[in-house]
């Protein structure tokens, strides 16, 4: 993925997953196969009290992230994503731990996958899944994010998550459960269900940061082949 110079719109490629935990703390993972800055993963994770904490693996990117999303709080941390199957591993040096399994891909998910990937990526398409998607999934596809920066989201795919653990700091979050309330990082939050989504997503922004292609942090890995 590259930057558009004649409209200065930044595009990313990968998956979101957004869980709810019994311990009231919700988390969305952004892991990103293709970027202007390189393939990477982040973590955003709301607690119960409302504290919101951001996870990236490099200043640059948490600086990024920042100026995009709210957060309370910013650490830099090697985030580190395995895929094993349906298996999802990601870790943020000793500060946290998840492990999900992404299960069936449901009628949602098929009517995404007949989406062409091309069509996905042209913020114009979201004019029509916007609606949709507010009344399927009671999420937002495109709005006004921070620092005047805008956003699109063309997702491609839905698996339902059905499994998953996560420790803070170790301190064990609880089971899997429903992403509620919603996180309040941007101008919307992922779907209630637990789910993992492939997107592709458009940020535009009023300044022109220098961006190029990054290479990950030492021992981070990416998986490249995700759910056909």
């Amino acid at each position: 993925m590259r930057r558009s110079e004649s409209t200065g719109r930044l595009l990313f490629d990968g998956w979101i997953a957004g869980m709810g935990t019994t311990s009231g703390a919700r988390l969305i993972l952004g892991h990103w196969l293709r970027s202007p800055f390189g393939p990477f993963s982040d973590v955003m994770l709301e607690r119960a009290d409302g504290h919101r904490l951001l996870l990236a693996p490099t200043r640059r990117m948490a600086d990024f992230i920042a100026g995009t999303y709210a957060f309370d709080e910013v650490r830099v941390a090697p985030v580190r994503v395995r895929v094993t199957g349906d298996d999802w591993t990601v870790t943020a040096g000793p500060l946290l731990d998840v492990r999900f399994t992404a299960g069936r891909r449901g009628p949602v998910g098929l009517l995404l996958r007949a989406v062409p990937g091309v069509l996905a990526a042209r913020p114009f398409w979201t004019v029509v899944t916007n609606p949709l998607a507010r009344l399927l999934l009671g999420v937002r596809t495109r709005g006004t994010a921070g620092g005047g920066r805008h956003e699109w989201y063309g997702a491609r795919d839905l698996h339902l998550i059905t499994a998953a653990t996560a420790n803070l700091q170790g301190r064990d979050l609880g089971s899997l459960t429903a992403v509620a309330p919603p996180v309040r990082f941007g101008f919307g939050s992922t779907p209630r269900m637990p789910c993992l989504v492939r997107v592709m997503t458009t940020v535009s922004t009023r300044r022109r940061p220098a961006l190029s292609a990054c290479t990950p942090p030492r021992g981070s890995r990416t998986h490249e082949g995700g759910f056909r």
